[in-house]
């Protein structure tokens, strides 16, 4: 089984670098397989949110693993509709009875709605302070929106979950974060596989005797970012966690940094 290291987080958790994210994976028999196939091969890190609509597959696939709860570490997030203190607290809850948990590892204000995500945050307070969460944070915050949070926040965030992959390297708010000790995550690590034809990681790919996907996670962890790619396959699911065994180079990891183009696969965070 292959060891996934940690990051340490603000408050001193630790978080497995590399996970499974289960967006747009069905409710059901498919994310109940997907999610107990990753714990088996090692997996700790499961990424879910309630807008996914899969929670309860994935407190079903967490029942059945046969790991240890402490062991797990399960991410959901709060949705734009339930954003507001007494709202958040309430979606929160609902979370955690989908789930079948007593807590959960990271809450996440899934995206910065404006005007209320400051109440939401102030709610994400609450559930870390009352033990009901071990981290918090966000996603798809720029760096003006955690500056707005640190305005009045008791805790900051300690973490925040944006799109990020070579096209959109997203390394101002990298710097940004790791400044202001929140540790950044990365969702569509692989630009949803629209790389893969790309001459640059089809270079290094044959170089490193390693798919382009796996090229490009490795290219995250060198850069100390968690990284949920999403699969529903097994042997997808086997091949995404075998990035421990080699490491690019200095030159190479200059390469990919410069194949940026600013360009999103998903909103922007300020279109809202």
């Amino acid at each position: 089984m292959i060891k996934i290291p940690n990051v340490k987080l603000a408050n001193g958790i630790l978080m497995p670098q590399f996970g499974l994210g289960v967006y747009k994976v069905e409710e059901g028999k498919e994310v109940e397989n997907v999610v107990w196939n990753a714990i088996q091969l090692g997996y700790r890190l499961i990424d879910t949110a309630s807008f996914y609509d899969n929670e309860e597959g994935v407190g079903k696939a967490i029942e059945q693993s046969g790991i240890p709860r402490e062991e797990l570490f399960i991410t959901t997030k709060v949705w734009n509709d339930d954003h507001g203190y007494e709202e958040t607290i309430a979606a929160f809850k609902k979370s955690l009875n989908k789930l079948h948990l007593s807590y959960i590892d990271l809450y996440l204000i899934h995206w910065p709605m404006p005007t209320k995500y400051k109440d939401t945050w102030r709610a994400l307070e609450y559930l870390y302070e009352e033990g009901l969460v071990k981290a918090i944070g966000v996603s798809n915050f720029h760096e003006h929106h955690l500056a707005e949070i640190k305005k009045d926040a008791k805790i900051m965030p300690m973490v925040n979950q944006v799109e990020l992959h070579p096209q959109l390297s997203q390394q101002p708010l990298r710097e940004y974060c790791k400044s202001n000790d929140i540790q950044v995550e990365a969702w569509a690590p692989i630009a949803r596989g629209k790389l893969s034809e790309e001459p640059l990681f089809v270079t290094l790919s044959e170089k490193y005797n390693k798919s382009v996907s796996q090229i490009i996670l490795r290219w995250h962890i060198q850069h100390q970012v968690v990284v949920i790619p999403k699969t529903t396959k097994l042997e997808r699911l086997e091949e995404n966690q075998a990035i421990f065994d080699f490491a690019l180079s200095e030159e190479d990891m200059s390469m990919i940094d410069k194949y940026n183009k600013n360009k999103r696969m998903g909103k922007n965070p300020d279109d809202l």
